[in-house]
Formats: structure tokens, sequence, C-alpha cells
């Protein structure tokens, strides 16, 4: 133990101080201290020494994850684009298309997995075809590499200590070692999952003993669905609708005090609730579709300014968020679930 808390000791005072140019060298080994950090934490909550080893030997630190996360769009307060544009990209032609034949591919399986969570099986293809494009692309860096090294350069520390932690735990139950490889950031399968994500709602659809969101479809629909019923999803409700808004709408009116705690700035988009009952009153029109219950609460969002389609949102809707907190993501993963189902 005293030398594992030397070697904790070191990589973290080379963690304060940072490397500096050309010290390449004394940052791989402060990479390679902080790696046997990792190992002891694993190793007190329980997992095996073999799959210590197996998720710790030859690693190195990937500098070229660094540099794709220190890449990533910060808090700016710029202007917020059209969504318009963002929509046309993701819910175009093709993906629908390989939605609706994935839908008929699946028939036989989405039936149960519908009764069983209460999730429509659009919602979960819309997921699947957002995240990777129906398992198109899932990824190909290695997993552990990019955990380990995104804990180590320490923006988000904490986050991705544990996510290690729980791939380690995933290969402790069973998790081939080779089937850990993803995004840089990493997330991995046909769901684009975290580890800590797998070990929560990852489901074994088809019975087999295994929860394969790699290569099996039944397993991947039934993970999605097992997460979208754990995040809140309300059955027999819809995320949203487009909408019609009045010219003469006092949005003034319409405002919230309310604060989220998690992406407040996604948030702060949304009106206050009301009922469809009361947002009809308001004179709000759907541009097409079913007008949701009387009773069903929503919040109003227009992501392109008056004048332009607007949208009224339920809980469901919160749920998607869940998955990928933004207002983009989780409209054009409805909209996409909408066309894949016409």
């Amino acid at each position: 133990m005293g030398r594992l808390r030397s070697a904790g000791v070191a990589a973290l005072a080379l963690l304060a101080a940072g490397p500096a140019v050309g010290q390449v060298d004394a940052e791989e080994q402060g990479f390679q201290g902080y790696l046997q950090l990792l190992a002891a934490r694993g190793r007190a909550e329980g997992v095996r020494e073999s799959t210590i080893a197996a998720m710790t030997q030859g690693l190195t630190l990937n500098r070229r994850v660094i540099q794709l996360d220190r890449a990533q769009p910060g808090s700016s307060s710029g202007t917020i684009p059209a969504f318009e544009p963002y929509r046309r990209s993701h819910v175009d032609a093709a993906r629908i298309a390989r939605g609706r034949r994935q839908l008929a591919a699946a028939a036989g399986q989405v039936d149960a997995i519908e009764r069983r969570y209460g999730v429509p099986a659009k919602m979960m293809l819309a997921i699947w075809g957002h995240e990777t494009d129906y398992g198109g692309y899932t990824g190909d860096f290695d997993l552990a590499r990019s955990l380990a090294t995104l804990a180590y350069e320490g923006r988000r520390r904490e986050l991705f200590a544990d996510e290690f932690i729980a791939a380690m735990k995933m290969v402790d139950r069973g998790v081939p070692r080779s089937k850990l490889v993803g995004s840089w950031a990493g997330a991995f399968g046909n769901p684009q999952f975290l580890p800590s994500v797998y070990l929560r709602v990852a489901a074994d659809g088809d019975g087999d003993g295994f929860a394969d969101i790699w290569s099996n479809r039944t397993d991947t629909l039934a993970s999605i669905a097992n997460y979208f019923r754990d995040a809140g999803w309300r059955t027999g409700q819809p995320w949203g609708v487009a909408v019609s808004v009045p010219a003469g709408l006092d949005r003034g009116s319409l405002g919230t005090t309310m604060v989220s705690p998690r992406c407040p700035r996604v948030f702060d988009r949304h009106s206050g609730w009301k009922t469809m009952a009361e947002w009809r009153a308001l004179g709000i029109v759907p541009r097409s579709g079913a007008w949701p219950a009387d009773n069903v609460m929503a919040s109003l969002l227009e992501p392109d300014g008056q004048g332009k389609t607007a949208y009224l949102l339920t809980g469901n809707y919160r749920v998607i968020l869940d998955y990928n907190c933004s207002n983009f993501y989780a409209l054009s993963v409805g909209l996409l679930a909408d066309e894949i189902s016409r």
C-alpha cells in the first residue's frame, strides 16, 4: 500500500502541475500512476484481479481523446442557431426509411417489448437511428483507454473515473473485454450507453442470458425501452405536438420561475406548464395529427422564433432530454419517431 500511495501522490502532483511542453514521458508516467489509483478503487469495490489486469495492462494516455474533449463547445451565451437545418439533416428520408425497415423486421419482437416497458417502438427506433444510424457506426475507440484518459485529464474526473470502474464491473459480470469499443467519450453499442447506464438498464430482450446492445436488435430495443421507463416515460402520452401560435399571444405571461438543476439553458427556452385545454383556449392549434387529451400538461417551445413551427411538449419530452439534454436532439428524436410510425 505504501508504494501505491506514493504512486498516487506522484500522479496527483503531476495532474496539479500539468505537463510542460516536451514532458511527454512525465505525462505518461503520471497516467500510469493514476491507473494504479483506478485499480485500487476497483479492488476496493470488489472487482476481480483478472479483470483489473485486463482493463489496465498496456493502457497508454490517448492524447487524441484529450484534444477532442477540449474541443467540445463550452457554455457560451452566443446566438442559438435555427432548428430547421438540424431537423432536415437528422429527420431525413434515408433515416426514416431505415427506421421503417427496422420496425418491419422487428415486428415479431417489438409488441412484447412495448407491453413489458410501456414505450412505443417508434421511440426506441428513433433513439437507435439518431445515436448510431441503426448500428451503422458505433465508434472505434478503446473504452478503457478513453475513460482512463478522460479521468486522468481531470476536467470531469469524477464522472469518468466512475465510468471506468463501471466498465470494469461490466467485464467482471461477463461482458467480453473486446466489446468495450465505442466513442471517444466512452459511449458504446447501438444505443451509445455509458458503462454505468449499461449496468443500470441494459436488458436481455431475447432471454439468452446476455444483454447484447452491440449486435442484437431485440436487446438493443429492450434496453432503450428500459431506459425510458426508468426515466419516467408515461404510457399512452405523446412526446409533444407541432402547433401554430397566434400572432397576438402574450408570451410575457407564459414564463416560469422554475430553474432546472440540470442543463438550465435547455429548459430556459420552455414556457411554464399549462394543460392542453388551456393552450387551446389561448388560440394554439395543432398543425397536424391528434390533439392530446385536455388534461395533459405541456410547455411551449418555439425553437425558430415567432411565426415558425412551435411545439407543445409533454413530460415525455423530458424523458428524451434525460437521454441527451439538447432541445434539438429531443425534438429531432420525437419527429423521427413520428415519421417512422407513419
